[in-house]
């Protein structure tokens, strides 16, 4: 609250200070005004503003140099009396406009901007801006006279040299919005005078004289450093199209009269600077500012920053609303800018496009439209012909927006766009810059790298190649950014829709043909071109004149499709698998005799050569690979157009999409399963599964055909793998006669297409598995429950029964002492001897008994297992490593399949007996590896009907070879983890303690595998080997303990065991009292783990009475 509101009051106090600052100018004098004007009211300050200003102006006009600080004092004064008075005198206004303006100025006048602090520059800026919002009424006209010109010229001289020298942020934002203001285009939240059409065009006039010199100045503050911040390009790019609308506005320059006279002014040099906007002078103007509109679109529409963008959005806008006609060369740049912007990554910047150029559009009619497409036809044209150099010639972004502004231009055009397509000079400069940028990089070996090993799980929904907005990521050899691609995806989609759709297919089909260097590109483009032309993931402006029939569409991509499923382009070399390769070969060979003479096939083959060399090298491979998975990609594209209208196009197309399902590259396999799942989305099935066995019937066809053709059609097997993959259990009926041909195929071709039919036969097996004994519960329930039953009532008997009076007791223990005894002497009674005879044959009475009693027929999955298993035996021993691995993953499949039929499972492992130790005790490390756990799973279905095959062919072999390589093991370094040596090893130990368990091995074998193992507890040994080990001898404790126990004691006993009564002997034993060894760790947590066992056992049974257990053979030796 103002302490004096009276103009007397106020003079009173401020006089006193008004007279010393004129005597004695300081900047404490200055501050000590500064503090009694806060006691002024702002009514009585208005009364006495001139007082107040003059010792401050007298202090800026007093002759010589002043200190800084003193001038910004001054300055700061003045602008807060200028913030809450009104100047409403003509002589003031210019008078102080001058003054500040002064005090930017250096004293000699050549350089305008004086070498001032930041400081005291930001205030004298923001004193402008505070006197010219306070000039009240019509006074500020009386500033935009042709007298004034020199003030005004010298204001805007010095404000634009600040906003481009100075390296402050802060000023050149200030110096930009001062000019604003002093242009009266303020767009700040105060109140302003709005000017009518007179005044407007009066300014008009005057700012015509400073057009050249602000335009080329905010030209090169717009390009300049990036560093200098958006804010500050930003504002120029505003002042920029604010000032030349003020100047070069349509509907001011229309009034202008061809005779009219220059304003008439006192001064004769003053006359000179005025302007008169006549038409030689608007054509000049505007040819002169094409150049710097040029020159501001290249550069902000490249700017990294979205707001620039949008503000240059913003200036498009402006001039082509007011100033089209002015400007009429520079149209084509603001259009340019404009489609360049349409596709911008920022949301903002591409609504205000589509929005301005759909206005655009709206609004010119008639001649004026046509004048438009005639721009837009023109622009296309040139950047259609310079296309191909810029592709090869600009970095990502260069291309980026090149792309961007050719995508601009054909939704802009709109249905005219075929004028450009109908020119086949600029069709083909299209095309081949889309050949050209669209050149994948295929130098990547991983691509050839990646293979798919073995049957996979049933399908688990990728995304599809279109419906979730992309395929397979893709590498370009011209570009990297993911945004160049989508914008190359557009621009073929907009092409496709408002183009003629045979007119392009026809070309690009030409160019596939062509060469094998376009054959992805084109496709690429093909995909896209259809995609757009169905009017789906396309962005446009103007709908189209007639939309492509669906009878169109379909017969378009069905011709399509038959390029793309030929043999020629279908069967390529994909590896350097021997078999692999010389099926596509054989494919490709018989495909080309297939052709007759002339000039079309002399062309197909000469086009084909390079991927059906012999030997293809990584590129060309990489290169086949890519191509198949494009042509893949566009049968999803074709469905997704289609719909279910594509059902009746599935006969011919699902089956080589299957095939590729079951190739074994990677990329393809996965492109394939893509394929599928869009496939079935569009034609309305409710899972690939639906999708297969709705069209098993034609699936089915094909494959027995292609069976009986193997030569020629090598492939029949892989559309059976990737229907049993992707299928489940209500298939089986439907292909078990294809399975049959499978295996009278393998029969026949057993010698060079072994491992192509063991592949199918495994993805068999393993889905066979999958559906009828993983979880199982399904297939023998009664088994089941029974066996939970008889456990549950036998469990309660040993509860209810009485426990047997301890004479009993006693007198069994002496009985089956000395029986052990006389066992471990080698004295076994003639009776037990004769048992053994007897005992010996019985399984052959009980399989006759059973055979003359009718067996039950197999189940259909259980008989294909045995069928499968049948051949299998027979390679075993095959020369092929491949072959060998393939068909034990089979016959270790085919075991869990049979295992609930042991009848058949039995005899079929005594035939594959012989041949499996074969491949575990004389093959490579990998054959030995699988076979070891097809051994492991034999022992866990077979149980005791291995036990005495076992311990004689196979155990001494392991146990040999775990010693031999003990000492190998215990004195390698870290990188043996990694060899094959190291896996066989840790293979053998990780599975042998679990075999000594199924199979209930005696006592002389299980010392066997004690003694094998014992050295691999040793400290020096690896980790993993160590636990492994570890592993052994709990299961041994399982199978023995009483034997495990002094075993491990003999080797370390950890307590002296004292007699419970001084009528007993000591216990003594090997290691008792030792000192601790390398064995000593890993033997005490064994000993310690039994411990814990026997007593969880014993806290499990509380109710039970303990019982002497009868001695082992080594005790009753003992």
């Amino acid at each position: 609250m103002a302490v004096f509101d009276t103009p007397q009051e106020a003079f009173g106090i401020l006089r006193p200070v008004c007279v010393q600052l004129t005597k004695v100018q300081t900047t404490e004098n200055v501050e000590r005004l500064q503090a009694q004007l806060q006691t002024i009211s702002d009514s009585a300050l208005q009364e006495l503003q001139e007082y107040v200003l003059f010792p401050l102006r007298f202090t800026l006009k007093t002759p010589g140099p002043k200190r800084e600080r003193l001038v910004q004092s001054v300055v700061q004064c003045i602008t807060s009396i200028l913030s809450t008075t009104c100047v409403k005198k003509q002589d003031l206004l210019q008078e102080l406009f001058s003054e500040l303006c002064l005090c930017l100025s250096s004293p000699s006048g050549l350089q305008p901007p004086a070498p001032l602090s930041e400081e005291l520059k930001l205030t004298v800026i923001q004193a402008l801006q505070v006197l010219m919002h306070s000039v009240y009424g019509d006074i500020i006209l009386t500033l935009y006279q042709p007298s004034t010109l020199p003030h005004l010229g010298f204001a805007v001289s010095l404000l634009l040299a600040l906003a481009e020298q100075e390296k402050a942020k802060q000023i050149k934002l200030a110096a930009l919005k001062c000019l604003q203001v002093l242009i009266l285009q303020c767009d700040c939240q105060e109140h302003h005078r709005l000017l009518d059409m007179v005044e407007t065009r009066q300014c008009g006039n005057l700012f015509a004289s400073f057009l050249p010199g602000i335009s080329t100045a905010l030209s090169r503050v717009i390009t300049g450093d990036i560093k200098q911040g958006h804010m500050v390009t930003v504002s120029a790019i505003r002042l920029f199209y604010q000032t030349v609308c003020l100047v070069m506005a349509d509907e001011q320059l229309a009034t202008i009269t061809q005779d009219e006279e220059k304003p008439s002014v006192e001064q004769s040099r003053v006359s000179e600077l005025v302007v008169h906007r006549g038409p030689d002078w608007v054509k000049s103007t505007a040819d002169k500012l094409s150049l710097l509109i040029h020159k501001i679109v290249e550069s902000a529409s490249l700017h990294p920053h979205w707001k620039v963008r949008l503000e240059l959005v913003e200036l498009v806008h402006h001039l082509m609303l007011k100033c089209s006609q002015s400007l009429v060369e520079s149209v084509g740049h603001l259009l340019k800018a404009l489609v360049g912007l349409v596709n911008d990554e920022n949301n903002e910047v591409q609504s205000k496009c589509h929005e301005i150029l759909r206005s655009t559009a709206e609004l010119r009619t008639g001649a004026e439209n046509r004048a438009l497409a005639d721009i837009l036809s023109e622009n296309l044209h040139s950047l259609a012909t310079a296309l191909p150099r810029l592709m090869n010639s600009q970095d990502d972004q260069g291309k980026f927006s090149t792309l961007s502004l050719l995508l601009g231009s054909l939704k802009l055009l709109g249905p005219k766009v075929n004028i450009v397509l109908n020119s086949a000079a600029h069709l083909q400069r299209v095309s081949k810059a889309l050949m050209q940028i669209l050149e994948l990089d295929v130098a990547d070996v991983k691509i050839v790298e990646e293979r798919r090993w073995g049957p996979e799980d049933s399908l688990g929904e990728p995304s599809g190649s279109l419906q979730h907005g992309k395929g397979q990521k893709k590498y370009f050899r011209f570009f990297s950014d993911e945004r160049i691609f989508l914008l190359i995806q557009q621009v073929c989609r907009v092409l496709g829709y408002y183009g003629n759709l045979y007119l392009l297919v026809d070309h690009f089909m030409g160019l596939y043909n062509e060469s094998v260097v376009y054959r992805k590109q084109a496709a690429m483009v093909l995909n896209e071109v259809i995609t757009g032309a169905a009017g789906l993931g396309v962005d446009v402006l103007h709908e189209r004149e007639t939309a492509v029939s669906t009878e169109d569409l379909k017969g378009t991509i069905t011709s399509i499709l038959e390029e793309y499923t030929d043999q020629v382009n279908w069967y390529l070399p994909t590896s350097i698998d021997t078999e692999g390769t010389s099926d596509e070969l054989t494919v490709k060979h018989s495909r080309v005799r297939a052709i007759p003479r002339g000039a079309h096939s002399s062309s197909l083959i000469s086009s084909s050569s390079p991927s059906s060399d012999p030997s293809p090298t990584i590129r060309s491979m990489n290169s086949n690979i890519w191509q198949i998975c494009i042509q893949l990609e566009g049968v999803g594209c074709f469905a997704y157009v289609l719909g279910k209208e594509f059902r009746l196009l599935l006969a011919s197309v699902l089956y080589p999409v299957l095939e590729k399902a079951g190739d074994s590259s990677l990329l393809i396999s996965q492109t394939a399963t893509g394929t599928m799942v869009d496939v079935c989305h569009a034609c309305g099935y409710d899972s690939v599964q639906n999708l297969i066995n709705g069209n098993s019937d034609y699936l089915v066809n094909g494959i027995s055909l292609n069976l009986r053709r193997v030569a020629h059609q090598p492939h029949a097997s892989r559309v059976l793998e990737a229907m049993l993959r992707h299928s489940d259990a209500s298939l089986l009926p439907l292909v078990e006669d294809v399975i049959r041909d499978v295996l009278s195929a393998l029969d026949q071709f057993y010698d060079d297409r072994a491992s192509s039919f063991l592949g199918v036969l495994s993805t068999l097996v393993a889905a066979l598995v999958q559906w009828f004994v993983v979880g199982k519960g399904k297939e023998h329930p009664q088994e089941q429950n029974l066996d939970q039953q008889s456990s549950t009532s036998s469990q309660k008997q040993r509860e209810g029964s009485v426990i047997t009076p301890m004479v009993q007791e006693v007198e069994q223990f002496f009985l089956d002492y000395i029986k052990q005894r006389q066992i471990a002497e080698g004295n076994l009674p003639a009776m037990e001897e004769e048992e053994e005879e007897v005992q010996a044959p019985a399984p052959e009475p009980e399989m006759n008994d059973s055979g003359a009693e009718g067996e039950a027929p197999l189940p259909a999955h259980a008989q294909i297992a045995k069928d499968v298993m049948e051949r299998c035996i027979h390679l075993l021993s095959d020369k092929s490593l491949r072959v060998r691995l393939k068909v034990l993953d089979v016959l270790e499949f085919c075991v869990i399949v049979l295992h609930l039929h042991e009848n058949h499972l039995l005899p079929m492992a005594h035939h594959a007996w012989p041949a499996l130790v074969t491949r575990l005790i004389n093959d490579d490390p990998l054959v030995v590896l699988r076979a070891f756990k097809v051994l492991c799973t034999l022992a866990e279905k077979c149980g005791d009907f291995l036990k005495r095959r076992f311990s004689k062919d196979v155990l001494p072999k392991l146990a040999g070879s775990l010693v031999a390589q003990a000492p190998v093991s215990a004195r390698a370094g870290p990188v043996y983890s990694h060899t094959l040596a190291f896996k066989l090893q840790l293979a053998v130990l990780q599975g042998l303690g679990l075999l000594c368990e199924k199979l209930d091995l005696g006592e002389s074998d299980l010392n066997k595998v004690a003694d094998a193992c014992l050295i691999y507890l040793s400290a020096k040994q690896p980790v993993k080997l160590q636990e492994a080990a570890r592993s052994v001898f709990l299961h041994l404790m399982c199978v023995d303990p009483d034997a495990t126990w002094l075993f491990l004691n003999e080797i370390c006993c950890p307590l002296p065991y004292e007699p419970p009564h001084p009528s007993l002997q000591p216990v003594k034993l090997g290691r008792m009292g030792r000192q601790r060894t390398e064995f000593t760790d890993n033997v005490l947590g064994l000993l310690g783990e039994l411990q814990r066992q026997e007593t969880a056992a014993f806290q499990a049974r509380p109710q039970e009475a303990p019982k002497p257990q009868p001695p082992s053979p080594t005790e009753a030796l003992g």
